[in-house]
């Protein structure tokens, strides 16, 4: 039950919702890891603390190797496929500009936000409140500011021609200082994440992120907020951190061969247990849910390995009522050779008996024997344990 209120008195941008976000508590291994799998050239986000108008904050550096290629919306779809809040966000831009320039969306050259820096940060915040899970994104009223920018197109007024597109329909004002506080960025990404427009909503707060902006005016904090934490009412018990949690993500885009390394990396980062199941996504196309069960204290390193481990940039979580019955080790021996057998009991009494079969393999190779064979005579001679 997260919710998100952001706070965009200041204005809005991707670097600044990235600095949000990191500040929030996403780690930027997982923005990182997101940018990592559609850039086609090298990107590196670089996390810096800053202050801003004397408030400390958390600016995100989209580091590039400098480039010009104005990319269209039908090249961007390409590189994005997969991504659907980014593509959706990216959508949104082409169509804005397109209303504005008088043109087909395909058609349009996106320019300054064609750059790599800017699918850095489109890509990255998607993949940032899909980490947060949040169920409710709120966004203030967003400040545009005023007078006049230089852009590819020459001189704009402030709010820029794709900018008033884009917010058409939702509140917005100008703000306390005469320059460009709202991006096209900026713009695309939260009317496309949020779920309701207006102050914060009655919640408890549980972290606070400061996204810094790249520019520095006197007098002003050219800051954004964001706000994570829980509806009023709905805070998880004080048990909510020690129970499990089912962690899943559906994957269309990795080699198979990988994923038996996903699963060990998964149960050494914590995990109790781990699997895949076959699925077919829209399209036809065939995929797999990857899911993984671990104890909430443990979750946060679950996750990481997740984000690392595959190319997947977001996940679904949710808490389980797990009944476990009674266990204990015990043993049996095969020819001088001991093989552990695990004990499930109810009520006291013993309901399974399974020999542990990396034990019976060792048996098996120590003596010489099938594998079959000694599971064989290892689950007869547990039977009496029942």
């Amino acid at each position: 039950m997260t919710s998100l209120w952001v706070d965009a008195t200041s204005g809005a941008s991707g670097d600044m919702l990235l600095g949000a976000l990191v500040g929030a508590g996403v780690p930027v291994e997982v923005l990182q890891h997101a940018v990592d799998a559609v850039a086609p050239e090298p990107v590196t986000l670089r996390v810096e603390e800053v202050r801003r108008g004397g408030l400390a904050a958390t600016r995100v550096h989209v580091e590039i190797s400098e480039s010009h290629h104005h990319r269209t919306w039908r090249d961007i779809r390409g590189m994005l496929a997969g991504s659907d809040t980014a593509l959706a966000v990216f959508e949104r831009l082409a169509v804005a500009e397109g209303a504005v320039h008088g043109m087909p969306a395909d058609d349009v050259h996106f320019h300054e936000v064609g750059a790599l820096d800017a699918i850095a940060d489109v890509v990255g915040v998607c993949a940032g409140f899909a980490h947060l899970g949040a169920e409710s994104v709120t966004v203030s009223p967003v400040a545009v500011g005023s007078g006049t920018v230089q852009t590819q197109h020459g001189t704009l007024p402030v709010p820029p021609p794709a900018v008033a597109e884009l917010l058409r329909g939702v509140p917005t004002h100008a703000g306390v200082v005469p320059m460009e506080l709202c991006t096209p960025t900026g713009a695309a990404l939260l009317t496309t994440l949020a779920t309701s427009w207006g102050p914060q909503p009655a919640m408890t707060v549980e972290a606070i992120g400061v996204g810094a902006g790249g520019r520095d005016p006197e007098g002003h904090a050219n800051v954004l907020r964001l706000f994570r934490g829980f509806e009023a009412g709905l805070r998880p018990s004080s048990t909510a951190g020690s129970g499990p949690l089912l962690l899943e993500c559906n994957v269309d885009d990795l080699d198979p061969r990988v994923w038996p390394n996903v699963i060990a990396a998964l149960l050494e980062a914590g995990a109790s247990d781990a699997w895949l199941t076959p699925i077919l996504m829209k399209k036809g196309r065939p995929a797999h849910t990857l899911s993984a069960l671990v104890d909430a204290s443990r979750a946060g390193d679950v996750r990481a390995a997740i984000f690392r481990q595959t190319s997947t940039i977001g996940l679904r979580e949710q808490p389980l009522t797990k009944h476990a019955l009674d266990r204990e080790m015990v043993e049996v021996v095969i020819d001088g050779h001991t093989v552990a057998v695990k004990l499930a009991r109810h009520d006291g009494v013993v309901v399974n008996a399974q020999p542990e079969y990396d034990d019976v393999v060792r048996t098996a190779t120590e003596l010489g024997r099938p594998v079959s064979d000694v599971l064989a005579e290892a689950t007869s001679l547990a039977r009496k344990f029942l």
